[in-house]
């Protein structure tokens, strides 16, 4: 119990990311969420405008990765729910080149079916979402 204290207290006071054990890393930047709708990879205003901010941002860093990481929620199978947050991951990195970010600095992935967990709105949201980071 000693040695997990110290080691908490360590990295607390070293700025450490997360601790050596468990859990995931911290990202080094903050994401940006982009919600959809159930079965959906359409953009709706709200989206289009956490996109083109998101871009701005892009613009004003042009050495930087910008990351975008698709999900969808469990409904249906693990297939289609991969394709969907395939899909989603897509059509964000697309809108923004659109918004004028050179496509060679968009990385995109999927996880398929997002783990519940509300970082990101409610359990819900969170799952039928796209992330993205600049400078990760």
């Amino acid at each position: 119990m000693k040695k997990f204290l110290m080691i908490s207290v360590l990295c607390g006071l070293a700025g450490c990311a997360s601790l050596p054990f468990g859990g995931p890393r911290a990202a080094s930047t903050p994401a940006t969420p982009v919600f959809f709708q159930p079965f959906s990879a359409a953009l709706d205003a709200p989206a289009l405008t956490t996109i083109a901010s998101v871009a701005q941002e892009a613009k004003e860093k042009p050495g930087t990765r910008v990351t975008v990481t698709g999900a969808a929620d469990s409904v249906g199978s693990s297939k289609a729910n991969k394709d969907l947050s395939q899909t989603r991951a897509q059509v964000v990195a697309d809108a923004l080149v659109s918004d004028g970010v050179a496509p060679g600095r968009i990385h995109t992935r999927a996880i398929g079916i997002a783990p519940s967990h509300a970082a990101y709105g409610t359990p819900a949201q969170y799952a039928r979402r796209a992330l993205i980071q600049v400078g990760n």
